[in-house]
């Protein structure tokens, strides 16, 4: 009898050919041919999760230009609004995934209820233009009409905000419990790739359609998400975890005769305990932090940067269509760099070289050709960025406590966001348009990330390096 070729549900299977190559997760045994099949699903609910990525923020930041806000108010619904929601719901989904034992696993429940709720906001950020003119002509004709926009869109964007961010780290969390810590960089180049690709699909094709088809594009990208998302988590299987308590240094405060108010109070102390009184992760969370703060100046203001420089929006979707074949074709080769080097040293490599290009940008890119270039540099850098730091929480945060770690990183970031995208929105108002500044910012924030990676490696070395790396409890 033929002995089974693959096995991807960590369930017993007939030994394979001792030639066969074993990847162990866990409790989870595949060979490469399984190995194969796990990847291929991921890969499609990111390429999902890219899709969403790609569009609802650009799609909204259009959307918001085009009402002709201020750059303070465009500040706050792009950044400040969905990292306030971040804050709230992100590390309460995170921890009780860690601590989730069902049937299903301790992450997939949470990524197939949130699908759906994702795809309903971003349905109803599709039809906000719809709803708000019906509302203002036969509702609310005395309020204002670009108010009446807003609430709609806030109200369709908390939902979706909450789905995605409490989604984020849950998703990461699954990447590290199927996925073998050998491959790590090379599996989270082929997810940047399949990110890239979609990044290309939009700008490329899709962006320029967006002012006369915003409605039908997000809806069924939408739709897409939900459906491809959903589908690709469902076919992967997790292994088994042992109970919680297990992994915990310190025992679990006794909760029997405590309140509701006070078991909360309790959950949150000790999640601040654990996360935040190591200096080790207080500097680690400030390099994650103040590195993507760094990129955020760019990322958020480059549609109204853009159009005060009078560049056509087919020219824009093209040239970000071009940095993301330029980062496809890095993509393997920084994961394999990745798992070589480790992704800390890719980590500072990339923060040393974004420094300088945004240093360039802030002294350079006062026309359209020169915003151009600089545009396409930060994408280019801050893309290799991303693809190195993929992996690097897997490589340093607790195993057992991953999306706990990663949304205390997360719960940061979005206090930066909160306040830095309206604060940069603002002072763009004073100097009266002053784009530049975004670059300036970026290149100081780099810097400071730059100094913090070096502390941090300094401690990894310390802690047993790449070979013996054990993260601190």
């Amino acid at each position: 009898m033929p002995e089974p070729w693959f096995c991807a549900t960590g369930a017993v299977v007939a030994e394979p050919a001792k030639s066969a190559k074993i990847w162990r997760v866990g409790t989870l045994t595949y060979t490469t041919g399984g190995l194969l099949v796990v990847i291929g699903w991921l890969l499609l609910a990111g390429f999902a999760w890219s899709m969403h990525e790609h569009s609802v923020g650009p799609m909204a930041q259009w959307y918001l230009d085009h009402l002709n806000i201020p750059n303070l108010s465009f500040g706050l619904f792009v950044m400040s609004f969905p990292s306030l929601i971040g804050l709230l719901s992100g590390p309460i989904i995170s921890v009780r995934s860690d601590r989730h034992r069902g049937r299903l696993g301790r992450r997939i429940p949470f990524l197939l209820i949130m699908a759906p709720i994702a795809a309903l906001g971003m349905i109803g950020i599709a039809f906000t233009p719809v709803i708000a003119r019906q509302l203002h002509a036969s509702l609310l004709p005395a309020q204002n009409g670009t108010t009446v926009a807003l609430v709609c869109l806030g109200l369709s964007g908390a939902v979706f905000a909450f789905a995605i961010i409490s989604t984020q780290s849950v998703f990461g969390g699954l990447i590290n419990d199927v996925v073998p810590v050998e491959i790590l960089g090379r599996f989270c180049g082929l997810l940047r790739a399949a990110n890239l690709i979609a990044g290309i699909t939009f700008s490329y094709w899709i962006m320029g359609l967006v002012p006369a088809r915003f409605t039908l594009i997000l809806s069924a990208i939408g739709i897409f998400y939900c459906t491809a998302f959903m589908w690709g988590c469902h076919k992967v299987r997790e292994g088994k975890y042992p109970r919680p308590s297990m992994h915990i240094a310190r025992p679990e405060p006794d909760t029997r005769n405590r309140t509701v108010g006070g078991g909360f109070i309790a959950e949150v102390r000790t999640y601040c305990r654990e996360c935040f009184t190591h200096p080790y992760y207080l500097v680690l969370f400030a390099m994650l932090t103040a590195a993507a703060l760094a990129f955020g100046p760019v990322n958020v203001f480059s549609i109204p940067y853009a159009r005060s420089l009078g560049v056509d929006m087919n020219v824009y979707g093209k040239m970000l269509a071009m940095t993301f074949l330029i980062l496809l074709g890095l993509s393997w080769f920084l994961g394999w760099l990745c798992d070589r080097f480790h992704p800390l040293r890719m980590v500072m490599v990339a923060l040393a070289a974004y420094t300088l290009v945004a240093a360039w940008g802030s002294i350079y890119a006062g026309t359209s050709r020169a915003f151009l270039c600089a545009w396409v540099m930060h994408g280019v850098i801050s893309g290799c960025y991303w693809a190195c730091v993929a992996s690097l929480g897997q490589r340093l945060y607790p195993h057992s406590r991953f999306a706990q770690f990663a949304s205390a990183a997360a719960m940061l970031l979005a206090i930066g966001n909160m306040i830095m995208a309206p604060a940069i929105g603002a002072l763009i108002d004073v100097s009266g348009g002053c784009y530049r500044m975004t670059f300036a910012i970026g290149a100081l924030l780099a810097m400071s990330a730059l100094g913090c990676a070096i502390h941090v490696h300094g401690r990894f070395t310390a802690l047993g390096g790449p070979c013996a790396y054990v993260a601190p409890e």
